[in-house]
């Protein structure tokens, strides 16, 4: 029987998707990419995405405005969209919302309003209930023609790995936050207000872009979900990555939450053409090598020599 999901990197959060697929059996098939992508003919494909923003696990009462965390709840989902090189179509939101945040429904209203503004998606509906912790699951649709599809299973051998933006940022404000004190304002802005990478995913993908992911678990983590998806080894130089002002090149390693894009393509992409349409820099960051015996996996070098790989996220890592 062919493989019916995209094979997923390491970390205990994937090792129970992976064990909660194995239990559905052939009941679930095409999951282990950003989005969900559906055959609608007439040369389009609708993605669909959800994604879950819960009180106490992604951001604590006091660390933002509550515009700012529906914002944030909104761009995430979004994000997804752009990693699949799609054009936003709609939104659903479903809130938890505990009495302790009643008073702030309408400021969670105009965040998820700013944010469909922002990205030109129309919010299209969803769902409220009452709960002990507050909880936002938003749900996004877009499209995509077949052949400007990007997916993580899309590395080839000879490409190069480019990243957009700088990194570095969120993991600074986190670390602020948890210390109790405040962010600087740029980590603090790349922390609360995360900008989805659409119009750059289509660009990327009109020029030769074939895999991308966002950067959600940091970039390394990430990467192992592309090598493990397109069956290749990619090879990430630490020294390369795109560091945000006050950041350092492991906090750039080790940063969630960016969203920024992660994409293979051609060694020519234009970069300079890149940062002068969006302005934003597109920095090279390592290359898709041809797999060797080792099969699929990631190299991380320090320096041009081989080192372990700075851990990222994991939800479920005790």
């Amino acid at each position: 029987m062919a493989n019916l999901h995209l094979p997923l990197g390491p970390g205990s959060e994937f090792d129970t998707v992976r064990a909660t697929l194995a239990r559905w059996g052939s009941v679930a098939r095409g999951t282990g990419d950003d989005g969900a992508v559906l055959d609608v003919g007439e040369g389009r494909q609708i993605v669909v995405s959800t994604d879950t923003m819960v009180e106490n696990v992604h951001f604590k009462r006091g660390w933002f405005s509550s515009n700012e965390i529906a914002f944030r709840a909104a761009a995430s989902a979004i994000s997804d969209l752009a990693a699949m090189g799609a054009e936003p179509l709609g939104m659903l939101i479903s809130m938890t919302l505990p009495d302790r945040w009643r008073a702030e429904s309408m400021a969670f209203a105009d965040g998820f309003g700013a944010a469909a503004r922002a990205s030109d998606i129309s919010i299209m509906g969803g769902d409220f209930s009452t709960g002990s912790e507050l909880n936002f699951c938003v749900t996004v649709l877009g499209s995509v023609e077949p052949a400007r599809t990007l997916s993580r299973a899309g590395a080839i051998p000879t490409q190069a790995l480019w990243v957009t933006g700088a990194l570095g940022g969120p993991r600074l404000a986190l670390q602020a936050l948890q210390r109790g004190v405040a962010p600087l304002p740029l980590h603090r802005d790349r922390f609360a207000r995360p900008v989805p990478r659409l119009r750059e995913a289509r660009w990327l993908a009109a020029h030769g872009a074939t895999s991308a992911i966002d950067i959600s678990d940091g970039v390394i983590g990430d990467a192992a979900h592309i090598a493990a998806a397109s069956r290749a080894r990619l090879t990430i130089e630490l020294e390369w990555l795109p560091v945000i002002s006050g950041a350092t090149m492991d906090d750039a390693a080790q940063s969630g939450e960016e969203y920024e894009l992660l994409v293979s393509a051609t060694d020519q992409l234009d970069a300079a053409a890149f940062a002068i349409e969006f302005g934003v820099p597109i920095t090279r960051i390592g290359v898709v090598d041809v797999e060797d015996e080792r099969g699929p996996g990631l190299d991380v070098l320090r320096g041009g020599s081989r080192v372990t790989p700075p851990r990222g996220h994991d939800h479920f890592l005790a």
